[in-house]
């Protein structure tokens, strides 16, 4: 099994930094990622609504299987290229201070025919540096908009 957990406070408040995690398009901000969205006929925010990521060599279909703004909202991969047996992932929305703590884990394994321990010896590498890549995006984005 392998657990991807990263953390980061951004200074912008609780609403706003959910909002910007939880829009699907922001998710291109990892440096393979190509496109990201809702998936075509998704409902949009909320338990039930499906994104899309296409990326160099990966595609990913996310299922948002729980959403309660703005403390938390978790998905589970429900297709992939590579295969991914997914746990799930949830990310945690804290205030701190006058910002706000990021809390994302992520639990999987790939499928020995997919390549197994060595395949995610390599996406454990790849995942963890676009979740911070992801959560740069975010600290950019808000933090430029404090005055």
């Amino acid at each position: 099994m392998v657990e991807i957990h990263v953390e980061q406070t951004i200074a912008a408040p609780v609403e706003k930094v959910f909002d910007w995690m939880a829009d699907p398009a922001n998710l291109a901000a990892a440096p393979l990622a190509l496109k990201a969205g809702w998936a075509k006929g998704s409902s949009g925010p909320g338990a039930g609504a499906v994104r899309a990521v296409t990326g160099v060599g990966m595609s990913f279909r996310e299922e948002i299987t729980a959403y309660d703004r703005p403390h938390s909202y978790s998905y589970l991969i429900v297709r992939s290229f590579p295969p991914f047996d997914h746990e799930g992932g949830t990310l945690t929305f804290t205030p701190s201070g006058e910002g706000t703590r990021v809390d994302w884990v992520s639990n999987y394994t790939h499928p020995v025919r997919a390549g197994g321990k060595l395949l995610e010896a390599v996406s454990y590498r790849l995942l963890r540096s676009s979740f911070g890549a992801i959560l740069a995006a975010c600290t950019k984005a808000l933090e430029s908009q404090r005055v």
